[in-house]
C-alpha cells in the first residue's frame, strides 16, 4: 500500500490499526516502552516533560499536587501515596511500577504484581542523583539525548539564577506539623542554589529517633538564627490536615526579635508529596527565588 509515495510496512499498518491506547505503548524504532503505574510524582512529572506521559496508566488522585493536576486526568486512581492500592494497580497490569521509601509498607505486595523500581535519589551530589533517576527512566523509551537536553537547560537555568543571588544571603527551610517546625535540609536551596543556612543556635535541642536526628525549631530559635529567608513546607496542609497559620508565625518571629525575617509558605504539596523531577526541581526553585 502506497500513501504519498511512500510504501508502509506492516508494523506501521498493525500500528495504525490498534486503539490509541495501544499505541501509546510503541515508541521510536519500533521499541516497546513499558506502561507504568508511578507513585513517585517527580518520577511522572519527568516523563510528562519528556512527552512521555502517554506511556503512564495510574497514579495516585489523593492529594495530588496542583502542578501535576493535569496527569490525574483520565488516569486510574492508584491510592494513596503511603497505602497504594494494590488490587487497582494489579488490575492495570502495568510493565513498571515506580516507588520510593514512603511504600516500604507495600514493596512486597507490589513486587507480586509487576517489575517494581525504587526511584529514590542516590546520596552524593544532587545534581548528579537527579540526572541518573532522569536518564534511567528516558532509557526505557530511548529518550536519552532529549532528558540530556532537558537535564543541560535545567543546569544552565539554575547556574543563572546563581549568578544573581547575594554572595551572603541565608535561607532556613523548616517543615511545619501540626503548630511545630522542623529545620529541614533542602539542596534545592543549598546545593543547587548554593544559599547558606545558619549555623544553628546553642539553644537547639536535637532529637533522635533510631538512626534519624531531627532539629525541632522555635519561633526564638528561628529569630536568633536570623535568616534573611524563612522558608515553611506545610505537611499538615499537604496531608489535608489545619494548615499552618503564617500570621501566627510572622508575630512570634517579631516577638523575638525576628520582625526582618521574610516568611514564604511554599506550595505543600509540590515539596511534601513530589520533589526529584525535571518539572518539581524548576518549579522549586522558582519558588525559592520568587521568596527572596
Amino acid at each position: 500500500m502506497k500513501v504519498s509515495g511512500l510504501t508502509l510496512s506492516v508494523t506501521t499498518l498493525l500500528l495504525a490499526s490498534l486503539p490509541l491506547s495501544a499505541q501509546a505503548h510503541e515508541v521510536e524504532g519500533g521499541a516497546h516502552g513499558p506502561s507504568v503505574v508511578s507513585l513517585d510524582w517527580g518520577a511522572a512529572d519527568t516523563l510528562d516533560e519528556l512527552g512521555l506521559s502517554e506511556h503512564l496508566i495510574g497514579v495516585s488522585h489523593k492529594p495530588a499536587p496542583a502542578y501535576v493536576a493535569h496527569l490525574v486526568e483520565g488516569r486510574a486512581d492508584i491510592g494513596g501515596l503511603k497505602e497504594p492500592d494494590v488490587e487497582a494497580i494489579a488490575g492495570l497490569e502495568p510493565d513498571l511500577i515506580l516507588v520510593t521509601g514512603r511504600q516500604s509498607g507495600s514493596l512486597e505486595a507490589l513486587k507480586a504484581v509487576a517489575e517494581t523500581r525504587d526511584v529514590t535519589l542516590a546520596e552524593g551530589d544532587y545534581f548528579e542523583a537527579l540526572s541518573g533517576k532522569v536518564l534511567s527512566l528516558a532509557s526505557e523509551y530511548h529518550a536519552q539525548e532529549k532528558a540530556r537536553e532537558h537535564l543541560a537547560a535545567l543546569e544552565s537555568d539554575i547556574a543563572t539564577a546563581r549568578e544573581g543571588l547575594a554572595e551572603d544571603l541565608e535561607a532556613l527551610v523548616v517543615i511545619h506539623n501540626d503548630g511545630r517546625y522542623i529545620l529541614r535540609q533542602e539542596p534545592v536551596v543549598t546545593e543547587l542554589l548554593q544559599i547558606a543556612q545558619p549555623e544553628l543556635s546553642d539553644s537547639v535541642e536535637p532529637v533522635s529517633r533510631g538512626k534519624r536526628t531531627f532539629y525541632p525549631l522555635s519561633p526564638a530559635n528561628i529569630a536568633e538564627m536570623a535568616p534573611d529567608a524563612l522558608y515553611v513546607i506545610d505537611r499538615s496542609a499537604a496531608i489535608g490536615q489545619t494548615p499552618m497559620d503564617a500570621e501566627a508565625l510572622k508575630a512570634a518571629l517579631a516577638d523575638a526579635g525576628g520582625e526582618t525575617i521574610g516568611v514564604t509558605v511554599l506550595s505543600p504539596g509540590l515539596w511534601y508529596l513530589s520533589g526529584s523531577g525535571l518539572q518539581s526541581v524548576r518549579a522549586q526553585m522558582n519558588e525559592i527565588l520568587e521568596g527572596l
